[in-house]
């Protein structure tokens, strides 16, 4: 019986990008509020109001476009301009409305493994947003399962994993967030295979797990050989 039957992707900043376009409109919210505040303290502050605001709001643009008019309302003690609001509002729908732009071997690296072993794609953030990126990217009838949960810790893995044939113990999980992909998946006893990426969310960190099932990549491109190398 294969060592390996099931393998979890994740979706933001590990087969589409993401990230970025949070760095760009946070860039744009320093601008707006450069009046206010220095941009260094206005980022502090955008990050505390995510951070507590994530059990409100959950993952995603609607979150971080309502911290951001939170963010500028707190700075100018509530003289925030009703054109700032707008431009945060508007910097938020594009967002949403981005097109979708695949990472470097994403496709490959699915296509790879899809004939081979069960795929689900495990997502968090926003559910519309989530469907609409999956649906753009070409690469939905490639999973055999789609997961959009509210957050990602190890009973989230040991309820997906678990459900299907091998249980947590044949599964892996590939992502780009130690915090999110990694360490809960390997907690529960799946493979945890870490593909770094360029931009990282400073909520998102954590140290790697010290376990054998711990896998770092390159890139994607050497998925392929190491679903191979486990069986």
């Amino acid at each position: 019986m294969k060592k390996l039957r099931t393998i979890g992707f994740d979706a933001d900043d590990t087969l589409w990008h993401n990230e970025r376009f949070f760095h760009l409109t946070q860039k744009r919210f320093a601008e707006l509020l450069a009046d206010f505040a220095e941009a260094e303290h206005l980022d502090a502050r955008l990050l505390a109001a995510e951070r507590r605001n994530i059990g409100h709001y959950g993952f995603g643009v609607k979150g971080f476009t309502l911290s951001m008019i939170e963010t500028a309302i707190e700075v100018t003690e509530g003289k925030v301009p009703s054109e700032v609001i707008s431009e945060l509002l508007s910097a938020g729908r594009e967002m949403l409305n981005h097109p979708l732009e695949l990472l470097p071997h994403a496709r490959e690296a699915v296509e790879a493994v899809v004939e081979s072993h069960s795929l689900v794609l495990i997502t968090k953030g926003d559910l519309l947003h989530q469907e609409r990126k999956l649906a753009q990217s070409g690469l939905g009838d490639l999973f055999d399962g789609v997961e959009i949960v509210s957050e990602k810790v190890p009973a989230t893995y040991a309820r997906i994993f678990g459900a299907l044939p091998g249980g947590t113990g044949a599964a892996m999980m590939v992502g780009n967030s130690m915090k999110s992909d990694i360490c809960p998946a390997v907690e529960v006893g799946s493979w945890g295979v870490y593909v770094p990426h360029a931009l990282g969310w400073d909520l998102e960190h954590a140290l790697p797990p010290q376990n054998a099932r711990f896998k770092p990549l390159d890139d994607l491109s050497e998925l392929a050989a190491l679903v191979e190398e486990i069986g």
